[in-house]
């Protein structure tokens, strides 16, 4: 190389050196972009947002009732799940001995004339194994049984001969006790109503029920029904689980489904006057979408109990004669309709009606206000649905008036051709989708019937079992639904409850098993949404060149003492933002000692929670020392933030 060629290759890298500096420095300034969020206060623009925008979907999917916020401990209690036709399985029942000593089988001797099928148990042995032989049920993956608590045991007996049972709870092998009791059964071919509490003296996260007898003869065993004493309001609720849900604090529960209430065949579908009354008599069904059997323990009354203990609206999704697979014609649906005008006479009627008296008689002789019901789920489009609809909604119209007729057909982009007061609007997306769809009602009608966004969340592939990014996506759309809350009435989460060992559907709100409990990002995002149902929401404006990986919307509300203007910021894309707040036409001053501010982000996007880290994606808060009408705040990357400006009394908010 000469010294000319030696001097142009020298130019050439400190070139390319000067070029490639060049290009790192912009790449360095555009890691923190800079947004402006113009929020107009003035009571003029505010607008009050629906009380019933945010509430909760309750589906019998994921064992989320039974084995789930239903506290009933015993699995197939009846040993109706087999079938009627007997001998049949008895699982998940199990034998305490062998073929040599005890024999066990199901027959149709049971008192109970809807759910005949019962348990015959014969024992062989005169001279039984130490302990002796009998059954045992492990409930749903283990009963949790926890020292000190009291534990109350009903089922149903019969034996021709006096014979002593001794019903215990111990640990899955049966080598741990932790609470026993002797019961005679006297000698009759009469079925006998057994009672017994049992106090735990010791704590065993995955137990079982034992039913054993040392004495050679038959015994007959029927609704064995276990429930921890402690349950939500004594009304058979998983305390725990309930907590979760009052926290959410929502406006509506919206019941049973979902698939659950279609099922794939009809004959499968809930049947809401199977799943009344005592709970002994109810035949229980095996839902076909989800598979696997239920008590229906958890029926109609206790969705309506539920409500009411929530201080939520109830909202009953009922079948219209369709299911997955089969549907009932126009012309035949008559006996439907009738059964559906009973379920509200039932919810609403006077306590000496007739199944307003049924009502009563379980306990309940005030009437619940059920004024919101879906004509079936997701049946928009099948051959006999626009049919089958009208017929309900016309004799609803006639009976109660004032209820409010929800319809599976989507009318956010057209007009329906059928009456309603609502219209269904589910939604299970990607992130970058349900990110992008957080204005899909700003071109609604607003004439004509209302949005309801009963089933929404994001899945699939970027939302892992509940990660950060799902939860990011699900907040930005919940601000387009808050801006667009003069059309959308009503809006909850898809769904709700998980056990931790049936995750037929990713991801969900609450994970939980037999002792734990956990919410996802997706539950803790909704957390941050709980103050808006009846809040005030206010005009915002965002001005910046990043814009597109944000969404905001700005409320007043109050709690029992303050008043706070909230804006809420989703960051959804990867770089750090520097936002400047600015407020006009406060009815009152900020106050930045009560201010705070609530971080909800992790250090990967799919990060997740989990049993062993509950709170690895939670809400982080704090104060928030420069709260002003004009103010600098940092959005941290793929983060959802809130801020809360309590304010000074206001005529805005006591208007509210």
């Amino acid at each position: 190389m000469d010294l000319k060629q030696a001097f142009s290759t020298t130019i050439f890298c400190l070139l390319l050196l000067f070029c490639v500096g060049c290009r790192c420095r912009p790449l360095e300034i555009e890691a923190t972009q800079t947004a402006t969020l113009k929020v107009d206060a003035s009571p003029q623009l505010a607008r009050k947002i629906p009380e019933t925008l945010f509430g909760i979907f309750f589906e019998e999917i994921n064992h989320a009732g039974a084995g789930g916020i239903w506290a009933e401990l015993v699995s197939n209690r009846g040993f109706e799940a087999g079938g009627s036709h007997t001998p049949s399985n008895i699982a998940p029942w199990s034998i305490i001995g062998d073929d040599s000593s005890i024999f066990v089988a199901t027959d149709r001797t049971s008192c109970f004339s809807r759910n005949i099928v019962a348990l015959r148990m014969e024992v062989l042995c005169n001279d039984c194994p130490v302990g002796g032989v009998g059954v045992y049920n492990p409930g749903f993956w283990g009963m949790n049984i926890e020292d000190g608590k009291a534990y109350n045991l009903v089922m149903y007996v019969k034996s021709p001969e006096t014979t002593d049972l001794t019903v215990s709870l111990t640990s899955s092998d049966g080598l741990q006790n932790l609470a026993s009791a002797t019961i005679t059964v006297s000698g009759t071919l009469n079925w006998t109503k057994v009672e017994q509490k049992l106090v735990a003296e010791g704590t065993n996260r995955t137990s079982r029920l034992q039913i054993t007898t040392n004495k050679k003869g038959v015994v007959w065993l029927d609704q064995v029904s276990l429930m921890p004493e402690d349950t939500y309001k004594g009304h058979g609720f998983r305390t725990e689980l309930i907590s979760m849900i009052l926290d959410l604090k929502p406006r509506f529960l919206r019941f049973p489904g979902g698939c659950f209430v279609e099922g794939e065949w009809l004959r499968n579908a809930f049947r809401w006057r199977e799943s009344i009354g005592p709970w002994e008599e109810r035949p229980g069904h095996f839902g076909d979408v989800w598979h696997y059997w239920t008590d229906d323990g958890l029926g109609y009354y206790e969705f309506l109990q539920l409500a009411e203990d929530l201080g939520a609206a109830p909202i009953w999704v009922f079948n219209n004669g369709i299911s997955h697979n089969d549907e009932v014609d126009t012309v035949a649906i008559a006996p439907f309709v009738k059964d559906v005008l009973d379920s509200l006479e039932f919810a609403r009627g006077s306590a000496d009606s007739t199944w307003g008296s049924v009502r009563a008689a379980m306990g309940h002789p005030e009437p619940f206000p059920v004024k919101h019901v879906a004509i079936g789920n997701e049946d928009c489009g099948k051959k006999f649905y626009r049919g089958n609809y009208l017929k309900f909604y016309n004799a609803i119209r006639q009976a109660y008036p004032d209820i409010q007729m929800i319809s599976n057909c989507d009318g956010s982009s057209r007009p329906l051709d059928h009456p309603a007061d609502l219209y269904d609007f589910h939604v299970y997306t990607d992130s970058k989708t349900l990110f992008n769809m957080r204005g899909t009602f700003d071109r609604t009608s607003r004439s004509g019937p209302k949005a309801f966004v009963s089933e929404y969340a994001v899945w699939r592939s970027d939302a892992g079992r509940g990660s950060l990014l799902a939860s990011l996506a699900e907040a930005a759309f919940l601000t387009g639904l808050e801006k667009n809350s003069d059309i959308v009435q009503m809006a909850s989460y898809a769904p709700l409850f998980v056990n931790d060992n049936d995750q037929t559907w990713n991801p969900d709100a609450i994970v939980f098993n037999s002792w734990q409990h956990y919410g996802t990002p997706s539950y803790w995002m909704q957390t941050l949404f709980r103050e808006s149902s009846g809040a005030m929401i206010h005009p915002i404006n965002i001005s910046s060149r990043y814009s597109s990986s944000l969404a905001a919307s700005a409320i007043t509300w109050q709690d029992s003492e303050n008043s706070f203007l909230r804006v809420k910021v989703v960051n959804f894309g990867s770089d750090t933002v520097s936002l400047t707040i600015s407020t006009s036409g406060l009815q009152a001053s900020v106050n930045a000692l009560g201010s705070t501010a609530t971080v909800l982000t992790s250090g990967n996007v799919m990060d997740e929670n989990s049993f062993s880290n509950p709170n690895k994606v939670a809400p982080v808060k704090s104060q928030l020392s420069n709260a002003a009408e004009q103010m600098q705040v940092t959005l941290a990357p793929h983060s959802f933030t809130t801020f809360d400006l309590a304010l000074a009394q206001s005529k805005l908010v006591a208007e509210m």
